[in-house]
This record gives C-alpha cells, structure tokens and sequence, in this order.
C-alpha cells in the first residue's frame, strides 16, 4: 500500500507497521543515507524504530492491521533517527523477500509487485557491529528474478592503522566470497580544504566548508594519496557573515539594506546604533554644502583628499581586500549619498526625513546640480532628472516613501557594486544579468536577488582567498552559481561543485589526511555485478550511531601528532540470491 501511495507522490509522514518499525518512502531526488554504500538512486524504503512506544515488545505484541500513519503516534518534536536490534532487522529482511519470491504459492499473493529496495537501519547489537541490512530485487522485465543482500558494519573509532585492512587481502577475500577471476577497484578520497589551507582571520569556522571529492581506477595500497590523473570535484558550502569574511563590511551594508526592506513589510524599521560621532544630518549637510561649492565655481582646499575619503568610505570593502574587491570610482551623487546615510549614520526616521528635506530643497532651489547613472530608477534620481528642468514634482515625505526612497538608491548603488566585481574579477559575461538587476520586479524581490549577488561574492571571495582561484577557475564557478539562483530560492546551506583538476588544490591536501577514504572491489556486469566496500572516516558513517563519541572526531589526534587521527572503519558487502 505504502508503495502504491508513493507512486503518486512520495508521503510527507512515515507510516508505522506493527507498532515498532517506522517506514518511510524516499524519493530519487532525495539524498540517501546510504549513498557511500549504494549506488541505487531510485525509490526506496528506509526502516527504523518508531520512537512512540520504546517499550514496546515487537517479538511479543504484534499488530497485523494495514500500516497507518506513524505521525499521528509521534511527537512533535523528533529527535534523530532510531535503529532497530539487528534481529528485528533480520526478520523484516526475511518478510520482504518472501513476499516477492514466487516459489511461495503457499502465502496467496495474488500479484507479484517488485517493490522498491529496501534499507534498514541497525544497532550494531551483533559481534559484527551491522549498522545496515539492504535488500534489493534483481529483475528482468517487470519479473523479479533473485535479490542482493547488503550488510554495511562499523568499528571505531581507532587510530591503530595496523588494524587496517590489507588491500590485496581484500582483493582475495572478495574473489573467493563470489568466485570471481578478475576484479576491478574504484578508490574516492575527501580533504577538507578549508581547514588544510588555514589562514589566520580568514578561515569560516560555521556551516561554510569547502571540500574536494577525488575518485580514481585502480587502487594499489590502503590510504594512498589519489593519482593527478584523477577526476575531482570541488564543494562548496558557505554562510555569509562571519566578522572575519574580508567581505564583512559589504554584509553589514546588505544587511541595513534587509532592515530597510523589512520595515517596509512590517511598518517598523530597526535602526542601528550610529558609529560616527557626526550625525546622518551633519553629514549630509556637508555633502551638499560642498556640491554647492563646487557649482558656484569655489576651489576647495584639500578637495582631492576629501574626494579620496569619499571614495575610501564608500568602497564598502577592508583595505586589506582591494586587489580582490576594487572600488568603484564612479559612484553617482545618489550613491555617495546612500554611503553617508547608511548604517553607520542613519538611527531613526525622522532624522531620515530631514536629511531628504534638505535634498529636496537644494533641489528645487537650484543648488546643486548632481549627476546620476544613466538607467537609474528610484524615486530620488527621478527627482534629480526633473531638476535639470528647472521644476520637480511635490513628495510627501511621509509613512514608507523615506524608507523606500533610501532602499532603491541602496538597491541601485550595491547592485552595481556586485557587477562590477564579476565583470571584473571573474570576467564573466553575467548570465543571466537581466535576471539579478531587474527593475521590473518589486522591490522586495530585487532585495532578494541582491543576497543571492552577496552569497555568489562571498564564495568568489573565499575561493580566491583560500585557494588562490584565478580567473579560469573563478569563471566556470560564477556560471554554476548563476544558473542555480536564477531557478531557485537564496539557500546558503547548497553545495556548489566544480569539477577541477586535482593539481589545483593538491598543495592544500597532499600532506593532509583525507575525511574519507574507501575503496570499491566489484566483479561482474549488470544485474549480476557485486561489491564490497573498505572505507575509513572522522566521522560517524551513519546518522543512527548510538555511540556518545558521535562528531568528536573530525580532529582528534594521539599525542598531538596528524598522522594518529581516529577513524571508523566501515566495510560493505553483498550477496546475491536467485529465485529460478
């Protein structure tokens, strides 16, 4: 029932069958937890201990009723997944196949179905320590023919490496367990990049990690360091924000920009605390006082430092960064104006309507006369377009139009700050441009895609920092960035991959000890190919690990040396049985 009900779309509950076991239904877009294990990408079921009734007793209660929902048992608030004795798991291995072996007439099913593979998390309560049980028909036609049985088991952690398997041991163990001649190897090893190319201050401690996956034919040795010749992939995940980001100053400006926006929803703007002793007012003041300067034909002294000053504040970037993040000289009169008022000025509305007022009336007075950037749409640059014509139309500075006037010259001064870092820096032609600085969506939506501009900077940034990315690597990386926010929502927790050369980041690995390191020996073609897996790891391989040493030991080392990192040990392998 449960698969039929998937094949129309995959449940949002798991379903609960004889009051112990949870069922779930995953669907091939979603990530499967046995990935490292399996290479199914399909529909499949997961089985795990329900949570409701941890005292229930499964080999004495049994309830034979068609499976229900198990969210109407469950509480609210789930903890991780929960694994069954490996006896449990057994049993239900054993049901699954019966029901699709056709040599069993005696249970009356009616019609085969060849069900989706089935998974099955355990509680390594045995003396092998079987974290998994798998199942999975072997099929010709819509006929099922035999099943593959896995068995996925873990030790550890340890850092004794003479416990280690031996490769050409396990070449031998693998040809006699499935009479096999000839076998093939397939090695995959992960670095943790960051962490290997440690720089002080710059390095994200957060969620953000970039890693590189490498996977090659042909593996010689337990734990050897993966040919240049590999393929490689890059993935990167990164959160804006950390104070220590070379673009943090470039977050703090978005993020006034976000309470702008936000008080234009809410009706309630916070404002933050002034960094500067002069007021936004001041300021402003100052401003236009010396454009007026200007236009009446006066030589101010020390104009060109004030005008250095000007540009200094509002690059909007650490002076430490300006070769990765070059400030714009170009900055129009409604620009520098954002730059004076923004966060580290403006503390409340009304001291926002009297810097506008005092815009306005040099404005209408004929003052000033400031130029603007050909194509900008905010209120505030209409007004200084009308002003060349002697004559602007009356605003009412009141409810949201201050807060929305100094959001669109916000909105227009970053936009162009984000292009002119990727046309210059990664040299990309902008895909897709149109798309990050329309006008023609509202201005909620354009916020948006301003913080998928900042989060693309911050990984250009990091990549160019941390791995000394050029402009051949930073080029293919701005496109993949690109093409994933045009189709889909602001998510820093995505991992963006790069295929890459392994010579790109090999000095940042090559003295390193990978995070995860295994080898796959397969023989065999098609349906009747088998495997088995070695592999080692800092952490955990599986979600369900009752152990309370669970993500201790990503870093841990023996007597302080790198080369003692505890890891677990996991091996995979399967077996086949056929039904004719």
């Amino acid at each position: 029932r449960i698969y039929e009900e998937g094949r129309e779309s995959i449940p949002e509950h798991p379903y609960l069958f004889e009051t112990d076991v949870e069922i779930c239904l995953i669907g091939g877009s979603c990530k499967s937890p046995v990935e490292r294990f399996w290479n199914g990408n399909n529909m499949m079921y997961i089985l795990q201990k329900a949570q409701h009734n941890e005292e229930s007793d499964p080999m004495e209660e049994s309830k034979t009723d068609d499976a229900i929902y198990a969210s109407e048992l469950l509480p609210k608030e789930r903890s991780g997944p929960v694994a069954l004795s490996v006896r449990r798991a057994k049993q239900l291995i054993s049901l699954y196949t019966m029901v699709q072996n056709p040599n069993m007439p005696h249970l009356k099913i009616s019609e085969l179905v060849v069900l989706p593979p089935l998974w099955i998390r355990c509680d390594g309560s045995d003396p092998e320590h079987t974290c998994w049980l798998g199942a999975e028909p072997l099929k010709a036609g819509n006929k099922i023919t035999g099943i593959n049985f896995y068995m996925v088991t873990c030790d550890g952690p340890a850092a004794d490496k003479t416990c280690f398997a031996n490769m050409e041991e396990l070449k031998v163990a693998h040809k006699m367990k499935h009479h096999s001649s000839i076998v093939m190897t397939k090695g995959f090893a992960q670095y943790e990049l960051v962490r290997a190319a440690a720089i002080e201050d710059t390095i994200i401690e957060s969620e953000s990690n970039i890693y590189v996956d490498i996977t090659w034919n042909t593996v010689d040795k337990i734990l050897e360091t993966p040919p240049l010749i590999s393929a490689a992939v890059l993935n990167i995940t990164l959160e804006s924000g950390d104070p220590r980001s070379p673009v943090y100053q470039l977050y703090r400006e978005l993020q006034f920009l976000l309470a702008l926006a936000e008080g234009l929803k809410t009706g309630v703007t916070e404002w933050p605390e002034p960094l500067e002793s002069e007021s936004a007012v001041e300021l402003v003041q100052e401003f236009l006082t010396d454009l007026k300067k200007k236009l009446d034909g006066y030589c101010i002294s020390g104009h060109s430092n004030e005008t250095e000053k000007i540009k200094c504040d509002t690059a909007a970037v650490d002076s430490s960064i300006k070769s990765i993040f070059s400030e714009r000289g170009d900055l129009d009169f409604a620009e520098q104006l954002w730059c004076k008022m923004r966060s580290k000025c403006v503390s409340s509305y009304q001291e926002l309507i009297v810097c506008f007022t005092l815009i306005i009336k040099s404005l209408e007075h004929g003052e000033i006369q400031p130029w603007i950037h050909q194509g900008s749409s905010s209120l505030l640059s209409k007004l200084i377009q009308q002003s060349y014509h002697g004559k602007i139309e009356v605003v009412s500075l009141s409810g949201i139009t201050p807060i929305q006037m100094l959001l669109e010259i916000g909105l227009d001064k970053m936009k162009k700050d984000y292009v002119s870092f990727f046309i210059v820096k990664s040299g990309s032609c902008l895909l897709f441009q149109d798309y990050f600085i329309s006008t023609s969506v509202d201005l909620q939506e354009q916020v948006h895609r301003v913080q998928k501009l900042h989060h693309m900077l911050e990984i250009m940034v990091s990549c160019t920092v941390l791995l000394q990315f050029k402009h051949e690597n930073l080029f293919p990386l701005t496109q993949i960035c690109m093409k994933y926010y045009k189709e889909n929502p602001l998510n820093e927790k995505h991992v963006f991959q790069l295929p890459i050369r392994p010579a790109l980041v090999k000095k940042f690995y090559q003295n390193d000890n990978p995070e995860i390191w295994k080898v796959d020996i397969s023989s065999g073609h098609g349906q009747k190919e088998v495997k088995t897996t070695w592999q080692v790891s800092t952490n955990p391989p599986v979600e369900h690990m009752t152990s309370n040493t669970t993500g201790l030991f990503s870093d841990s080392t023996v007597n302080g040396s790198s080369e003692e990192r505890m890891y677990f040990i996991t091996m995979a392998k399967c077996s086949q049985v056929h039904f004719t």
